[in-house]
């Protein structure tokens, strides 16, 4: 009975305290709110009073017409003082990480409440790492002393049709580029990064609806179309495209993607072999990037700072040591794909095989 009475006085005092600030009306969530308050006011006597005094109402944003109450606070309340210091702090991490490479322009940073925090990664100096696009770990020194002339003779129906669309491919862009070697690069890098994607997607869900591994196929095309990728964005540091180039990439890209996906589910055989011979003359294209830099039709102007860290090339290095590395992937890429082909040509899965991983 005295419980009652003392709840019925809590609940009097702090309708007139509250009054039309907290309440609107006698509505359903007044009396929720009411009984809420009951139980904190029963469970503040259970702790020390000093910790009781954590326990308050605040008022939440209307919902369905009426008030929703919150009837508790953190019992770690923080002060004014430590909200202050720790906005300072945020402030401070989020001016320190303005300016860093990887797209980064300066914003605040990022607060979550799932706590993912960005790793704080140096290089092997104790530097900042500043390319959040690639991690150290990802970087290598290309093989250079890869052969280059290397070259898969067209042998059956499939070949001979994979070598001339390549070659086919190789007039408009002749002429649309003409000696414009960076804009041409740049070109090739948004149709180069495709098939790796592609087949690498392709595989995933293969290998998904088959309950089956892909002898590591998956990882190294996907790591095929990631390589590419930063050859685009080393390239993009040297040649600015213009809004026409920018449109021309859009339509071969869309046509080429869609072209070659269901290339790949005709014949992977066929697709890789196609791919094998692109990148065949990506590395005539670069061969003939570099006697005009040798020349010096074109300017051998510092290597950009991404492509320095990407292949740890020497800080005083050129556009020429970039395009050197460069088509030493592509190198690679022929291998790679050539081998793949190869492979089904065989009668046999990629999954058969081991995948080359790490081999750029």
């Amino acid at each position: 009975m005295m419980m009652s009475r003392g709840g019925a006085k809590a609940a009097k005092s702090l309708l007139a305290a509250g009054g039309p600030r907290l309440f609107f009306s006698t509505t359903t969530n007044t009396i929720r709110a009411v009984s809420s308050h009951e139980a904190a006011l029963s469970a503040s006597r259970l702790l020390k009073p000093e910790v009781a005094s954590a326990w308050i109402w605040t008022r939440a944003p209307t919902v369905n017409g009426g008030m929703r109450f919150a009837s508790t606070i953190t019992l770690g309340e923080k002060t004014k003082e430590e909200e202050a210091n720790q906005k300072k702090t945020e402030n401070e991490s989020a001016g320190g990480n303005a300016g860093a490479g990887g797209n980064n322009k300066g914003e605040k940073g990022i607060m979550s409440y799932w706590g993912v925090e960005p790793n704080k990664i140096t290089k092997e100096d104790g530097s900042e790492w500043k390319w959040n696009c690639f991690r150290p770990w990802e970087t290598y020194k290309a093989d250079t002393t890869i052969d280059l002339k290397k070259h898969h003779v067209p042998t059956t129906f499939l070949d001979r049709i994979a070598y001339w669309t390549v070659k086919s491919l190789r007039w408009p862009t002749d002429l649309f580029f003409q000696r414009r070697y960076g804009c041409r690069a740049m070109m090739l890098e948004t149709v180069a990064a495709v098939p790796g994607m592609v087949g690498g997607m392709l595989l995933h869900c293969k290998s998904l609806r088959r309950f089956e591994q892909s002898g590591g196929w998956i990882k190294a095309l996907l790591e095929e179309a990631e390589n590419e990728r930063m050859h685009l964005m080393t390239f993009m540091e040297v040649a600015k495209p213009k809004w026409y180039e920018r449109a021309l990439v859009i339509t071969v890209q869309g046509v080429f993607f869609n072209a070659y996906f269901l290339g790949y589910l005709i014949s992977p055989k066929f697709a890789h072999r196609m791919v094998g011979y692109l990148e065949e003359e990506a590395i005539h294209s670069y061969t003939e990037f570099l006697k005009e830099l040798d020349k010096r039709n074109i300017e051998n102007v510092p290597a950009p700072a991404i492509a320095i860290d990407y292949w740890r090339l020497p800080a005083d290095a050129t556009l020429r040591d970039v395009v050197m590395v460069v088509r030493a992937d592509e190198a690679h890429h022929r291998d790679v794909n050539h081998f793949a082909s190869d492979i089904h040509y065989q009668g046999r899965e990629l999954k058969e095989a081991p995948a080359p991983i790490g081999y750029h």
